[in-house]
């Protein structure tokens, strides 16, 4: 922390392998006039640094901030920071938690399924060919959406879409209380199966951990009904690119909306732009509000300074 006159200025460092970081720097800025903001190539006196804003941070760099006292991701997931050999996981970890992003995400998901469920892709075939021309409606009541993930974004679609009419399931690692109104709840291996049985539409919104990587392989796939649609808004890491292909062609699944994936932005080349019944969204289900980043962070950082601790620590022995 900086000496300004009678006061103290926080130095953070914005850092990213993919992400142009200069985003964030007017909402640090309006947070916190006269900050010490460190962002690109050259961070300056490296044992200034008291916070790191990470998205994909280099791997290596954090290790090198020898008074770091705060690591905060800029979204709810930290896969991407704890993915770095050299992480001082000694350092908090924090994620954000901000009221919006399930605002945006239940609208997302809401979408995914509708869009689908009631082949509206159809309807904009037809619009664009000047044809009138009717699908099959089916109700709401009819349609099962199971959710792997009960998190506060997989309880706001929950309720999001039982509230639409929908048959709505939800699957955690532990069991779950004070669920939504019409909401079935599953937990645990044991009662895996037994929920994916019930899924006409699976939506992926699990945290990425070694436990659920490559959750969505041809093993899942085998266990939806025949037909499904799989909708993924977790991390590109959990989907097995090529079982998904293979699923597709067989016809276990009939379609996949994917806005996350392994390698982004996704390769020109890759053989999802081509597949007809996938629809791609380019990681954009829902943002983080800049001002909330900038907010917490510096909260974060002050209760460091006082040696509390700080909101939404990620515990990594379980990845969340």
């Amino acid at each position: 922390m900086q000496r300004n006159g009678d006061s103290t200025t926080p130095c953070v460092a914005l850092l990213s392998e993919v992400l142009d970081m200069q985003y964030l720097a007017p909402a640090f800025r309006e947070a916190c006039p006269g900050i010490d903001l460190r962002l690109g190539a050259e961070l300056g006196p490296l044992e200034d640094i008291e916070a790191a804003v990470c998205w994909f941070p280099p791997h290596g760099q954090l290790a090198q901030l020898p008074k770091l006292k705060l690591v905060q991701s800029l979204a709810a997931g930290i896969d991407h920071i704890v993915a770095d050999p050299q992480l001082p996981r000694e350092r908090p970890l924090c994620r954000i938690v901000d009221p919006g992003m399930a605002t945006g995400m239940k609208a997302y998901v809401s979408w995914a399924v509708v869009q689908r469920h009631r082949g509206m892709n159809a309807y904009v075939a037809s619009s664009a060919a000047g044809r009138w021309e009717e699908q099959d409606v089916v109700s709401p009541r009819r349609h099962r959406v199971g959710i792997a993930g009960l998190g506060t974004l997989g309880m706001a679609c929950a309720e999001a879409l039982a509230g639409i009419g929908y048959q709505v399931r939800g699957w955690s690692r532990s069991a779950k209380e004070a669920l939504p109104p019409g909401v079935v709840a599953f937990h645990g291996a044991g009662q895996l199966d037994a929920f994916l049985s019930g899924c006409d539409t699976l939506v992926c919104l699990l945290p990425l951990t070694p436990q659920t990587q490559g959750f969505l392989d041809a093993a899942l796939f085998a266990k939806l009904p025949r037909g499904a649609h799989l909708i993924n808004v977790g991390r590109g890491d959990h989907l097995v690119e090529a079982d998904l292909l293979a699923a597709l062609e067989s016809g276990q699944l009939a379609a996949a909306t994917l806005d996350a994936f392994s390698q982004e932005p996704l390769p020109p080349d890759h053989p999802f732009w081509a597949d007809p019944r996938i629809l791609i969204t380019p990681h954009i289900a829902t943002r983080t509000d800049r001002l909330v980043i900038a907010q917490q962070t510096l909260a974060n950082l002050a209760l460091l300074q006082k040696g509390e601790r700080p909101q939404h620590q990620v515990d990594l022995e379980r990845g969340y």
